[in-house]
């Protein structure tokens, strides 16, 4: 069973429905195909269930696919679609939601630190709103509850079992009925689910950038699939390019035409220091320490904003094919 805990605005009470409820079918589905996803699916530490994406186990593109919309978690479709965006790379990972805020920010916005004996990564998923570690679920007014949680890390590593006991003392369950998903980076798997965060990384500068959450009505975003790379920083500054220079969404909102046009003017990564070279020459030069790098960059590079009480639209910023190219093909 699940609950909610009382929610406040900017997430609607009357519409809140438990992420760990949404996903469920999308998680069972993930491990009982495991097999045919080219995944590993087996106890860990402290019998948590381990669902290797791309360490041992090959994964693949479909795997990617359907673990980022276990990262939405439920709430959202993810679709490998063919376009002529950025040839030869002209396949995009395209993002829907029904309830964007819920589930890019309350569920895949990687934002739990989990970390223990050398071992660190991020986590994502549906199961941060069980643990509500965050502040940012204080300001969504939302916490779930559930009796399964399920987390998405980008790692290329098992997580120790001292990971595996802070997540079931926060969430309240027994080691046994956590599932963690292991998505590299370097992997196929990890490339989809990496990518397909473009339209969460629009909803996460909007925040930055102090737009009211609850104007945002809906989303969809789209940016394209890079190859992978076996080395972590390429592969890092591939998936981080697909979004910067190649990342396109369109925010439907509420409120006032000025709001809308100043957040389209805003959210585009051009409007930041740091646009105009690959990310990984960038995280280079700041002696590869993520946090100098200018946190505003961090979002897709196309965005249009419609004001839905208004009927109008603004479009801002644009895709730089040759960069893609650059980033892709190096």
């Amino acid at each position: 069973m699940t609950s909610l805990l009382p929610l406040t605005t900017p997430v609607d009470a009357a519409s809140a429905i438990s992420l760990a409820t949404c996903v469920a079918p999308l998680v069972d589905a993930l491990i009982r195909d495991a097999d045919a996803l080219r995944l590993k699916a087996s106890r860990g530490p402290r019998d948590a269930l381990i669902v290797d994406a791309g360490i041992a186990a090959a994964g693949g593109l479909e795997a990617g696919r359907r673990i980022a919309e276990i990262c939405l978690g439920g709430l959202g479709r993810v679709a490998l679609v063919p376009a002529g965006r950025f040839s030869p790379w002209d396949t995009l990972a395209s993002v829907s939601t029904s309830d964007p805020v819920l589930a890019c920010l309350g569920s895949q916005y990687a934002g739990w630190s989990l970390a223990a004996g050398g071992f660190f990564a991020l986590g994502s998923g549906p199961g941060r709103a069980i643990a509500a570690v965050e502040t940012l679920y204080g300001e969504l007014g939302y916490r779930d509850r559930g009796e399964k949680v399920t987390l998405v890390l980008e790692t290329s590593v098992v997580p120790p079992a001292e990971v595996v006991d802070e997540i079931a003392a926060r969430c309240a369950v027994a080691p046994s009925d956590i599932t963690l998903i292991l998505t590299p980076t370097s992997s196929l798997a990890g490339t989809v689910q990496i990518v397909a965060r473009v339209l969460e990384v629009a909803l996460h500068k909007a925040h930055a950038l102090h737009f009211p959450l609850e104007h945002i009505a809906d989303g969809v975003g789209s940016a394209p699939i890079c190859p992978p790379s076996p080395d972590f920083l390429t592969a890092m500054g591939r998936t981080n390019d697909a979004v910067l220079y190649g990342g396109d969404v369109h925010l439907f909102v509420h409120g006032p035409v000025d709001a809308a046009k100043d957040l389209a003017t805003r959210l585009p990564s051009l409007a930041s220091r740091d646009y105009g070279r690959p990310f990984g020459e960038i995280f280079a030069g700041y002696d590869c320490d993520f946090y100098k790098v200018d946190p505003l960059l961090f979002s897709p590079a196309r965005v249009t904003v419609t004001a839905i009480d208004h009927g109008e639209s603004f479009t801002a910023g644009g895709f730089d094919p040759i960069l893609i190219a650059r980033s892709f093909g190096g």
